[in-house]
C-alpha cells in the first residue's frame, strides 16, 4: 500500500500503475460487509437521504420516492435488488443519484460510500458470469488493485435501475 497517495479530493486514491492501457474510476460502496464498485461516470451525485415517502404496490425493491431539488426520484434499494436482507439506515447510508432509461432519475439506496478505486484493465475481470444466478446479470466482473487485495464486485449501475420493471 506504500504506492497509494491520497489525491486532493477525500477518498479517491491514486496509485502509479504499472499496467498499460485504460483506466477506469469506480465508486467504492458497501452493502453489509462486502464491497462494491460501480463506473464513477454513472453517478449523478451522491445524497444523505432525504425523506422517502412509500409508493404502494410499488416492486418490492424500490424503496419509494423522494423529491430532489425539485425533481421527483424513484429510490431503489440495492440491497433488495441483490437478493440481500434489507437494513435500518444509518448516519452512513447514502443515496446514489443515476440515470435510467429515457433519463430518469433513479436513487440507489447503498450502506456506505467508501472511496474512489482507478483501476487499469489489467486489474479488471470482466465477465456476465462472476457470481451466477439472478445476480449475475447486474454484475460487470471483479476489479483487485493489488494482488492480495480484497476483490471488488463491480456492478453495472445502468442494468438495474434499467430492469425494474422486468425483474419484479
Amino acid at each position: 500500500m506504500a504506492d497509494l497517495v491520497k489525491a486532493g479530493t477525500r477518498g479517491v486514491q491514486r496509485r502509479a500503475h504499472t499496467h498499460k492501457g485504460p483506466v477506469r474510476e469506480f465508486l467504492v460502496l458497501r452493502l453489509g460487509d462486502d464491497e462494491y464498485g460501480v463506473e464513477l461516470t454513472g453517478i449523478r451525485e451522491i445524497l444523505s437521504p432525504p425523506p422517502v415517502t412509500f409508493v404502494p404496490r410499488a416492486p418490492r425493491t424500490v424503496v419509494g420516492v423522494c423529491s430532489v431539488r425539485g425533481l421527483l426520484v424513484t429510490v431503489v434499494d440495492l440491497r433488495r435488488r441483490l437478493g440481500l436482507e434489507p437494513a435500518a439506515t444509518t448516519r452512513r447510508t447514502r443515496i446514489l443519484l443515476t440515470t435510467g432509461p429515457a433519463e430518469e432519475v433513479f436513487g440507489v439506496l447503498v450502506d456506505e460510500v467508501r472511496q474512489v478505486v482507478r483501476l487499469a484493465e489489467g486489474e479488471l475481470e470482466l465477465s456476465s458470469n462472476v457470481l451466477g444466478g439472478d445476480v449475475s446479470e447486474h454484475v460487470l466482473g471483479v476489479g483487485r488493485s493489488q494482488p492480495g487485495d480484497e476483490m471488488i464486485i463491480l456492478l453495472d449501475l445502468a442494468r438495474i435501475v434499467g430492469q425494474l420493471s422486468e425483474s419484479d
